[in-house]
């Protein structure tokens, strides 16, 4: 049975994967979605993160469309009391206006509660940072969801460490909700935007921490990267990593997927990384993460690699 972890300050204990859902409706079709999100169930995952914004890039979606399939997945399945549904707002204009105004949260809340086909939104993001809205109106707004009993718990995604501070503070001083979760990006070749200020803030104030991109945009999985145009990795420190990713996967017979999550799983103030998947058989190897324990010498390795120290051989 999978060992859940507390989400911060949320009241929510989750598995320590995060099965993300911006492909349900774009890049996997409905019945490969249904396969996925079954498969996801049946290892031991217990949250789905998702967006209104979910896949409005592609032409002729609006935006809804991930929120769609998992509603329909979790009326066909019945797993709803089993499974928890993280989502956002803040990335569309639309019903409301724009980014994180008041009536947009109100609005954007209600038709995505519509699509999921659920009372409760169990963990509701602020999409991205809006700097022309007044961090206590946007509080206040997702307050009154709260107190509807629409939403459960807050959470920031691509908040700053002053921004996420800034926010926290004026909640506390106004009595309105704090954000109690953390959607950065954090992988092994992409650390500077969540480690130092922003992390130790998490980790003072239990903030849980769900990152995404924590495979780097497959770069991480080793398959058909190398050779690949992925500049930023290729020419830091991202063979290096892999190098050494090489050398912990002979050891232990891991994939270097499930090496990459389970590193982003034991860094101090995350819960659980966030990756998405396609096939069944990608489910599989992700879920295997969730057991996967490295040995503090093998993490010791992975950080220094991925810190920029060239390391081509795992040390004994």
């Amino acid at each position: 049975m999978t060992k859940l972890r507390p989400l911060g300050t949320t009241g929510l204990h989750i598995a320590p994967l995060v099965l993300g859902g911006n492909v349900f409706g774009w890049t996997v079709d409905k019945q490969a979605s249904f396969a996925v999100l079954d498969a996801f169930a049946a290892a031991g995952g217990t949250m789905i993160d998702t967006a209104d914004a979910y896949s409005f890039w592609v032409p002729g979606h609006d935006g809804g469309e991930s929120e769609s399939v998992i509603g329909e997945w979790l009326k066909r399945s019945g797993r709803r009391n089993k499974m928890q549904i993280a989502t956002k707002v803040g990335e569309l204009s639309g019903e409301g206006g724009e980014k994180l105004a008041p009536p947009r949260i109100a609005a954007a809340c209600e038709a995505s509660l519509k699509r999921l086909g659920v009372d409760q939104i169990d963990l509701y993001f602020a999409h991205h940072d809006d700097e022309d809205t007044p961090q206590e109106d946007v509080l206040a707004a997702f307050g009154r969801l709260i107190d509807a009993g629409k939403v459960r718990a807050l959470g920031a995604s691509n908040f700053s460490a002053t921004r996420l501070k800034s926010a926290n503070e004026a909640a506390q001083a106004l009595g309105l909700p704090q954000f109690q979760a953390l959607q950065p990006e954090y992988n092994l070749v992409s650390r500077d935007t969540f480690e130092g200020e922003l992390q130790n803030f998490c980790v003072a104030q239990n903030i849980g921490v769900v990152p995404y991109f924590g495979l780097a945009a497959g770069f991480l999985t080793g398959k058909s990267v190398r050779g690949r145009r992925m500049n930023r990795f290729i020419e830091g420190k991202g063979m290096a990593v892999l190098a050494v990713m090489d050398s912990i996967a002979e050891e232990t017979g891991a994939s270097l997927a499930q090496i990459a999550l389970a590193w982003v799983a034991a860094q101090q103030g995350v819960t659980a990384p966030i990756a998405s998947a396609t096939s069944v058989a990608q489910v599989d190897e992700l879920a295997g993460s969730m057991g996967l324990e490295l040995s503090v010498t093998q993490l010791g390795v992975l950080t220094e690699a991925g810190s920029g120290t060239s390391l081509s051989v795992m040390r004994p």
